[in-house]
């Protein structure tokens, strides 16, 4: 069975968005790599992201059922 690597990569990235769109976490992390000057900055770059591998998702999901009979 053949399995579509952007899919998973899509929910996957979809998956880790949405963890680090809880604030504290992304706070967290950032502060933890050096990085705390982003975090006021973090809305702004998670919610297109998660925005776009949703789309991505989506995208591939449909093609893929498309081809399957």
């Amino acid at each position: 069975m053949w399995r579509d690597r952007w899919l998973a990569l899509a929910i996957l990235g979809a998956a880790v968005t949405c963890l680090a769109c809880l604030t504290p976490v992304a706070v967290l992390a950032l502060g933890a790599l050096g990085l705390g000057a982003w975090t006021g900055r973090v809305d702004l770059v998670l919610l297109p992201l998660l925005l776009g591998v949703v789309g991505l998702a989506i995208y591939r999901y449909r093609t893929t059922r498309r081809r399957s009979p």
